[in-house]
């Protein structure tokens, strides 16, 4: 009989959920948006990150390693915005993935808000995702996603996070409105409202306080799940948002929140 030898049978190439997609996200240096930029490149996209600390930006972009794009930028200024799409538009002229993402908040109780405070939660939360998602439309193809961060404390009452609520809300309602304008588009919009979430951006915020740990643990005792979220948690889920998985799904919310919110 003649010898065979049997072949190496190599396993196919798994395609990504966004090969070939370009995103872009806001707020992309640190906690979830940079859990969701790992993300998306692991599934194939190119992915475009800002951030306003040339810094965090440059170490983020290492730890992604390949596939990504930083430009520094400043969400609530509007020449930051045009830069950012125009660099963008140069290089690939069209966006799949938008994650409006980038978020600021601080605690505050009534008797104690501060005007600074307040402009600073509603030009970046608010105007700033406005204005992020309003420049992008041109870029946006049929088929397009667009991930709005919301919070659970959007539709909750939390004490001293009224003004970072507040920015939440309104947040929940563009989707919403948003939707209906960009019927016949084919372009989606979401919300991805997290619950607490280890990220630097709360940990600093109740490092401030002097009560982290206490604030820590009730945000624990109030999930079901008894702890708080991980950024890749999060970000798991804003794949689903981009990926055509959610293909049915316009106008909506999803809460990640470990239950907090739900009960």
């Amino acid at each position: 009989m003649e010898n065979t030898t049997n072949a190496l049978i190599q396993p196919a190439k798994t395609i990504g959920r966004l090969e070939g997609k370009v995103a872009l996200i806001t707020g992309g240096n640190s906690g979830i948006g940079l859990a969701t930029a790992k993300k998306f490149v692991a599934e194939g996209a190119h992915v475009f990150i800002t951030g306003r600390r040339e810094k965090e930006l440059n170490d983020a972009v290492q730890l992604i390693g390949e596939n990504v794009t930083a430009i520094v930028g400043d969400v609530s200024k509007m020449a930051d915005l045009d830069r950012i799409y125009s660099v963008i538009k140069s290089t690939y002229r069209h966006i799949d993935i938008l994650f409006a993402n980038a978020g600021v908040g601080t605690l505050e109780p009534l008797g104690n808000i501060t005007e600074e405070g307040f402009n600073l939660a509603f030009d970046i939360n608010v105007k700033g995702t406005l204005f992020t998602v309003q420049k992008a439309i041109p870029l946006l193809r049929k088929g397009s996603s667009i991930i709005l961060t919301g919070s659970t404390t959007g539709s909750e009452g939390n004490a001293a996070f009224s003004v970072y609520g507040a920015t939440k809300a309104a947040i929940r309602n563009f989707a919403r409105s948003w939707a209906v304008d960009l019927k016949g588009s084919g372009i989606r919009i979401n919300v991805l409202s997290p619950g607490a979430t280890s990220t630097p951006g709360l940990l600093n915020v109740l490092e401030s306080t002097g009560f982290k740990d206490e604030a820590l643990k009730q945000f624990e005792d109030q999930s079901p799940l008894g702890r708080i979220g991980d950024p890749d948690e999060i970000a798991s889920v804003a794949l689903f948002l981009a990926s055509e998985d959610s293909s049915y799904m316009t106008g909506g919310e999803i809460f990640v929140d470990g239950g907090s919110a739900q009960i």
